[in-house]
């Protein structure tokens, strides 16, 4: 059996003297902390006083019905798992209590062994979960959490529908080009929800092949294949009770788009190499740069998927659209960068990003940023820090930049440009010309904020 941190604290709540007993006495002898309850009333009692990780919780009680009791428990943001223990005849309660957040359930009388493993299986889960939001914790004190920067009518617009859908578990669409924010727009959402205790879970679809993506928010049985040599959580489980936020939703094959609609209708699905159906209640905010509508008229996205998850669409407006922000951000970013924070923005350097097109937009103006202050020699960023295109695209001749020379890196930027013009976006025709991989020339077309331009 796996070693965890520490053992359970279990609850066990059944209004049957004999049945309540015996189970409390058979845990003991593996779990040293074990508390019987007879009643609904004497459970919520008993969690007002402990920390339970584990609850088995009866269906049928006098006072009040277990499922009563898993609603109450989850509105006051229980941490632990709860399973559920009913008799054949309640099976289709049982099922529904694994709608409302219930970890399992099991039919009475049951096996020792079995429940042993679904408690110790709960208790891997709840730590899993305690361990990411304090992960999280550590990180946000570390780096600090990045926000959302800026005061315009556009801004203004997308932060008002944020505030609105906050208050809902409504599944969200996210639509923008690549690095306008549209993480930070999500996890805007989280944050104000209700469930900003539990994890926020990010999931890029076009960073891992379909085999490694599909095992990654699944999960997979030990033995399920090849390598597979224990039991791995998918990401759906560490999100339950939180949310999951699958960026560049259009990069998902068919096999894991008809997945994805599974879970959202049913809220269950099963681990690779499974049979059980596992139940989560996770909220799902997905984020494109592509037409989802033009890719369902053309066959390639489905239908039945678009107009499930796009319920609510927030436009997050590219950077050339908001300009006004561009000194905010900018301000924003040398307080970020560490010994730089006395360092200004001169108004010959704020003239030209002003006047530049921003093609990567936010993304692309916090590289810039922290380029020139590691370039700048004085207090202030001028327009002779600023990156060689920028000034191209200013109007500058091609001898007065960088003293007269291109760095390769913007020779390569503004070489990939016109190769994007050149054939059209058409991503493969142009790692052939350049002579790389389909991979290597998107991550290059990431790193330069010119992704949203291609096509496959």
């Amino acid at each position: 059996m796996k070693q965890l941190e520490r053992s359970p604290r279990i609850l066990v709540v059944d209004d049957d003297t004999s049945f309540c007993r015996l189970v409390t006495e058979e845990l003991s002898q593996t779990y040293p902390s074990v508390s019987p309850a007879q009643s609904a009333t004497a459970a919520l009692r008993l969690c007002e006083e402990t920390d339970f990780d584990v609850i088995l919780l009866d269906i049928r009680m006098p006072d009040r019905s277990g499922l009563e009791v898993l609603r109450e428990l989850k509105s006051k943001s229980f941490e632990g798992e709860v399973v559920m223990l009913t008799g054949h005849a309640t099976l289709d309660t049982a099922i529904d209590s694994l709608k409302m957040g219930a970890y399992d359930y099991v039919s009475k009388p049951c096996k020792l062994a079995e429940l042993e493993s679904i408690i110790q299986k709960a208790y891997e889960k709840c730590l899993l979960r305690r361990q990411n939001w304090t992960l999280r914790k550590v990180l946000d004190r570390q780096t600090g959490s990045a926000r959302i920067v800026g005061e315009s009518h556009a801004l203004t617009q997308v932060l008002d529908t944020v505030r609105k859908l906050s208050v809902t578990d409504t599944t969200v669409m996210i639509h923008g080009e690549s690095g306008v924010g549209k993480e930070l727009v999500a996890q805007a959402i989280h944050r104000n929800s209700s469930r900003n205790a539990e994890p926020f879970v990010v999931v890029d679809c076009t960073a891992l092949q379909e085999e490694l993506l599909q095992s990654e928010l699944f999960g997979h049985e030990k033995g399920a294949f090849t390598g597979a040599s224990s039991l791995k959580y998918g990401l759906f489980e560490v999100a339950d009770g939180g949310t999951l936020f699958l960026d560049e939703m259009g990069e998902l094959s068919p096999a894991l788009q008809a997945k994805l609609l599974r879970v959202l209708e049913s809220g269950g699905f099963r681990r690779l190499g499974g049979v059980r159906d596992i139940h989560v209640n996770v909220r799902i905010i997905v984020a494109t740069n592509r037409n989802l509508e033009q890719m369902v008229r053309q066959g390639s996205f489905r239908e039945d998927l678009y107009y499930r998850i796009n319920v609510v669409t927030i436009r997050v407006p590219p950077l050339r659209e908001r300009k006004e922000d561009i000194p905010r951000l900018v301000e924003y970013f040398i307080r970020r960068m560490p010994g730089k924070k006395h360092v200004r923005l001169g108004e010959d350097a704020l003239e030209i990003l002003h006047q530049y097109s921003w093609p990567g937009n936010i993304r692309e103006l916090q590289n810039v940023i922290e380029r020139a202050l590691i370039l700048v020699e004085g207090d202030i960023i001028h327009a002779e820090d600023l990156p060689g295109n920028m000034k191209l695209e200013h109007g500058a001749p091609l001898y007065q930049l960088d003293n007269g020379l291109l760095s390769l890196r913007d020779l390569e930027r503004m070489y990939i440009e016109n190769l994007l013009k050149r054939f059209s976006g058409h991503r493969a025709r142009i790692a052939t010309t350049l002579g790389i991989s389909e991979r290597s020339l998107y991550r290059k077309l990431r790193e330069y904020g010119l992704d949203r331009e291609s096509r496959a």
